[in-house]
This record gives C-alpha cells, sequence and structure tokens, in this order.
C-alpha cells in the first residue's frame, strides 16, 4: 500500500467512527457531506491565514510555521473525505491529479 492508499484507508476507518460510510450515500447526503467538507475546509484555510502574518498595517506579528502545518494537514482530511463522498479512490485522486497537472502545465507553456 503506498503512503495515498494508506491515507484514503485511514481516512475511511475516522469517517466509520463518525458513523459516515461514504459508499452508501443517496444523491441528498452526498451534497449534504460535499457542503458541510467545504464549509470544514474554509474555516481550516481561515485557520491557516491566522497562522501567518497578513496584516501588512503591522509591525510586529508572529508566523506560527507549525500550526500552518497542522492546518494543511486538516485541509486534507477534509480533501480525502470529499474525494470518498465523489467516489474517488486514491487511484483516481492520483490519475485525475496527473491529467490535471499536465493540463495546467499546458496553459503556461502556452500563456494561458
Amino acid at each position: 500500500m503506498d503512503k495515498l492508499e494508506e491515507m484514503f484507508e485511514l481516512q475511511m476507518q475516522l469517517n466509520a467512527r463518525l458513523h459516515l460510510d461514504t459508499h452508501n450515500l443517496s444523491r441528498e447526503e452526498k451534497i449534504e457531506w460535499i457542503l458541510k467538507y467545504a464549509r470544514a475546509m474554509q474555516q481550516e484555510l481561515a485557520e491557516l491565514v491566522d497562522a501567518v502574518p497578513w496584516k501588512w498595517w503591522k509591525k510586529q506579528q508572529h508566523f506560527d510555521e507549525e500550526n500552518a502545518k497542522v492546518e494543511v494537514i486538516d485541509l486534507m482530511h477534509f480533501i480525502i473525505s470529499l474525494g470518498q463522498v465523489l467516489g474517488l479512490t486514491a487511484d483516481d485522486f492520483y490519475n485525475i491529479y496527473l491529467e490535471k497537472n499536465k493540463i495546467n502545465h499546458h496553459r503556461q507553456d502556452t500563456n494561458y
């Protein structure tokens, strides 16, 4: 099992502890969980922003790099769960990432 597969498996186990079976969701439940995870990710992004100095008008600010790392991992938990709600496996996630990465490089090469 590779690292991404392990992360997907661990997230599935965590979701099961929270009584969420992403394999058997109705259309309405999928929509509900997509919105829940999207909102959770918005909050985690806000917490990430709060971990870095962003107030250009304030001279002394603390960069909490360790907390920023934790917030990125929190985001990854929600991203994997969101992918699972949408039926993505670790292989799907990887393959779609590779395809999108190619597109993004092509866009850069062609001044998109």
